[in-house]
C-alpha cells in the first residue's frame, strides 16, 4: 500500500480526507480554493448522493477515491464480502461523478491479502497515509490536531484528515503553517 507521494523536485505533500462527503464538505472547499491547494477525498459511497457538491470537487481540480460503501473493517469479511463492497462503492462513485476510481483507502487503514486481492482485480490503487491527523480524535483540543500534523511532515507525505467541524476550523492555519515549513500540497501522483 502507498503511504507516500511521488516525490517531486520540491519538499512535497499530499492532504487526504475520509469518511466523505460530509455537511462540511463546501466549507473545506471555500479553505482549499482559496488557499489554491488540490487534495484527495476517499468517500463512503453510502454518503453520496447526486446533491452533494461533488462536481464543485471535481471542477475545482480535487480527486475522488472509495473509501468502501460503510467504512466496515473489510479484514473481518470473506474475499467475496469485500470485493463486492469496494465494487460497489467504485460504481455508485463513477455512475454519479462520472469519473473514474482509481484510489482506494481501506477503512481504519486495515486491510489484508484479500482486500489486496480485490483491490488488483479493481485495477486500484490503495493509499494509506504517513501522518494521522488523529483529528477525529481531538474535537476538544483542535490545536493538536496541526501540531500532529506539522511536528510529522516530511518530504512525500500523504496527510490523514477527515470531513470533521474541527478539521475545518484549524484547516487555514494547518495550511499555512504547512507552507511556512517549505511545502508545497500537491495532489496525489503515484506511479
Amino acid at each position: 500500500m502507498a503511504t507516500k507521494a511521488q516525490k517531486k523536485s520540491q519538499k512535497s505533500i499530499v492532504l487526504t480526507f475520509d469518511d466523505g462527503p460530509s455537511r462540511v464538505l463546501p466549507a473545506i472547499l471555500d479553505v482549499l480554493k482559496e488557499e489554491n491547494v488540490p487534495a484527495t477525498f476517499f468517500w463512503q459511497s453510502r454518503l453520496l448522493y447526486p446533491e452533494r457538491p461533488w462536481e464543485r470537487v471535481l471542477d475545482e481540480g480535487h480527486l475522488i477515491g472509495t473509501h468502501s460503501t460503510k467504512h466496515l473493517n473489510l479484514v473481518k469479511q470473506p474475499y467475496e464480502k469485500q470485493y463486492q463492497d469496494i465494487r460497489n462503492s467504485v460504481s455508485k462513485i463513477e455512475a454519479i461523478t462520472g469519473n473514474k476510481v482509481t484510489y482506494f483507502r481501506p477503512p481504519f487503514g486495515q486491510y489484508n491479502n484479500d482486500t489486496i486481492k480485490a483491490v488488483k482485480k479493481l485495477n486500484l490503487t490503495p493509499i494509506l497515509w504517513r501522518v494521522a491527523s488523529m483529528d477525529w480524535e481531538l474535537k476538544e483540543h483542535p490545536e493538536q490536531i496541526i501540531s500532529n500534523v506539522v511536528d510529522n511532515l516530511e518530504d512525500g507525505a500523504i496527510i490523514l484528515l477527515h470531513e470533521l467541524t474541527q478539521t475545518v476550523g484549524i484547516l487555514p492555519a494547518l495550511l499555512k503553517a504547512i507552507k511556512e515549513k517549505g511545502y508545497v500540497l500537491a495532489n496525489l501522483e503515484i506511479d
